[in-house]
């Protein structure tokens, strides 16, 4: 990924949809196919309430940037922080037209509760990248909150998990500049996906689902 043309950079937020299923981000980022479930519905409008964008609230020591756009030119991702959160700290960094130094703080909301996987964890930590390279920082921790406990967690963004996302993004630009959509075995967690109608699993080795549609278009 030596070339850094903003242009081909992809959605960070595909990063968990990768983490999910490798089939479900290319239908979605290569193949363009969308379909609204109730999780995605819940989800925007969660969302909704911390995307507005270019808002800052001070309070005491803390600065709080809601909707931050953010990119990484080493991960060629780009995307939308839900809530960066300064707090003022003398080993911190200056922010322009702010008094003092500041730790960086990326905060991200979900609308379930806590998964036994780590997409959530390993979207959060793409962010804490991007932020240390806008910024020229080290961010050694985030946070995420899940709307469903009322709650938010910690989490160290350790060096292991930053290598995951390294290898997942370069994964991600190699399917997306060959145009491949991978198959993938299914299973259970199919029933979780809000495109388990477009995927057509039935037809995983037979077509791809861009030809299927086609083919039915022409009928």
């Amino acid at each position: 990924m030596a070339v850094n043309d903003e242009d081909r950079y992809l959605m960070l937020s595909g990063l968990q949809h990768f983490q999910f299923c490798k089939r479900q981000w290319a239908l979605i980022h290569i193949e363009q196919q969308w379909e609204e479930n109730v999780r995605t519905i819940e989800g925007q409008h969660l969302h909704q309430k911390a995307d507005q964008p270019f808002i800052k609230e001070k309070r005491r020591d803390k600065l709080i940037v809601r909707a931050m756009p953010i990119q990484s030119k080493e991960l060629q991702l780009s995307g939308i922080c839900d809530v960066v959160e300064f707090i003022q700290d003398p080993d911190g960094v200056e922010l322009a037209g702010v008094e003092g130094t500041y730790k960086v703080y990326p905060v991200e909301y979900k609308r379930g509760k806590p998964k036994k996987g780590d997409e959530d964890v390993i979207q959060l930590a793409a962010q804490a990248m991007c932020l240390e390279e806008m910024m020229l920082c080290r961010v050694d921790t985030g946070y995420i909150f899940y709307n469903e406990i009322k709650h938010r967690i910690e989490v160290p963004i350790s060096d292991m998990l930053r290598d995951q996302v390294r290898q997942m993004a370069a994964e991600m630009h190699h399917y997306y500049d060959k145009r491949h959509t991978p198959k993938v075995k299914t299973g259970p967690f199919c029933k979780n996906c809000s495109l388990q109608h477009i995927c057509v699993p039935n037809l995983l080795h037979k077509r791809s689902v861009q030809s299927y549609i086609e083919g039915r278009l022409s009928e």
